[in-house]
């Protein structure tokens, strides 16, 4: 009868065996990760040393194996650092942004460690992670219990990918439902974009800050604050008409680093070169120093060095608020291009190209305005009921 095949990280009866040297040798049968059985031995001056070494050496040897193993025993802490380590790899290759790390690990820092980590995974169900997700949607809202199931979707993917579950118990909780949108984006005029520049520029605050031209460039481009703040001088053709600019990145902050420039902006996507309005494009010549560097960007910050996105825009805001635009934020630069190409016929791809959006879907949902559209479905319904003949002669 066949002897029965060990199982993985386990090993069979220890034999002890004398030596001419007068030493105890131990031996048993291993069966390694790779599911190959090999044997082990270690020698000792007696039989119980010999045996003490041999279950030493066995269990150095199962903890080597499965130092990486994820099981159903596994706590959830653990496996959520291997999840967000590999996450943190893919930021230091560029295939993930910073700020999409930083997000990440504060979702697990503050909702779903505190929740979770002390739980093997076996103890994890749809109904405890559904629960924890409502919590979060009920004292922070939709947004961060959004996230918050995409964190622990992310680390229940790594678990189940090691056979700890058949499917991901973080796709089968409840639907997380955002309010309904109140309105369509809103975005300024005509008239409300000059009225605004021109407050911008008078602003004594504003100008002390360097704004003007910088909400200007996003205004001209329907840039993101990060991007315009990434712009270098070598990523401009002025002289061309009509004026390019490149968006080769983004400016973010990370955590023990401080600002820097990633070099790709937020999507594949956002790589993209855009023609500039010929009144942008001579502002910007009057603003280029003579000694600029190809390197330097174009819109420092006051004091010198990044433009801190954050702070940027919180500067932006007081100034629309001193402009009496308390309702504006950066964001309706962007809305107010959209709807500006909107109405002047301009596709929803072509808006899309402009702003750097992936989806058209986006723009055409969130940035573009709703409004009487020519579809030609009125023509083609007007054979259901037959005009009459205005002068009573109706065939038939």
């Amino acid at each position: 009868m066949a002897r029965p095949r060990l199982s993985i990280g386990t090993y069979g009866e220890i034999r002890t065996y004398s030596t001419s040297s007068g030493k105890v040798r131990a031996v048993a049968n291993y069966r390694d990760f790779d599911g190959i059985t090999r044997p082990v031995e270690r020698v000792g001056k007696s039989k119980t040393a010999a045996v003490a070494n041999l279950k030493e050496a066995l269990r150095d040897r199962k903890r080597a194996d499965f130092e990486n193993e994820i099981t159903s025993d596994s706590k959830f802490a653990p496996v959520a650092e291997m999840w967000f380590a590999a996450i943190q790899a893919e930021v230091d290759e560029g295939h993930k942004s910073p700020g999409t790390a930083r997000l990440y690990r504060d979702r697990l820092d503050n909702q779903v460690l505190p929740a979770l980590g002390q739980l093997a995974l076996s103890e994890i169900t749809v109904s405890r992670v559904d629960k924890v997700v409502k919590a979060v949607k009920d004292k922070h809202g939709t947004g961060t219990a959004k996230l918050t199931r995409t964190v622990i979707g992310g680390v229940l993917g790594l678990a189940t990918r090691h056979d700890v579950y058949d499917h991901n118990p973080a796709h089968e909780i409840e639907r997380i439902r955002a309010p309904k949108k109140k309105s369509a984006a809103r975005a300024l005029e005509l008239e409300q974009a000059q009225d605004l520049r021109a407050r911008i520029a008078a602003d004594k605050v504003a100008v002390g800050r360097d704004l003007p031209d910088f909400a200007d460039m996003m205004l001209g481009t329907g840039m993101r604050i990060g991007e315009a703040a990434a712009v270098i001088w070598d990523a401009l053709d002025l002289d061309s008409s009509p004026g390019q600019v490149e968006v080769r990145g983004t400016v973010v902050r990370v955590k023990g680093q401080g600002l820097y420039i990633k070099p790709a902006p937020k999507s594949e996507d956002g790589y993209r070169k855009l023609e500039l309005p010929n009144w942008l494009r001579e502002q910007l010549r009057r603003r280029k120093p003579a000694n600029a560097s190809p390197s330097d960007v174009v819109f420092t910050a006051p004091m010198g060095g990044l433009r801190d996105p954050s702070n940027t825009n919180a500067d932006l805001k007081e100034a629309f608020e001193a402009a009496g635009y308390p309702w504006m934020t950066s964001h309706v630069w962007r809305k107010t291009v959209a709807s500006m190409m909107d109405d002047a016929g301009l596709s929803a791809r072509a808006a899309a190209d402009q702003l750097g959006h992936a989806k058209v879907s986006m723009t055409q949902d969130n940035y573009f305005k709703r409004r009487v559209r020519r579809t030609g479905a009125a023509e083609v319904m007007e054979r259901v009921v037959p005009v009459a003949d205005p002068t009573g002669n109706d065939e038939g």
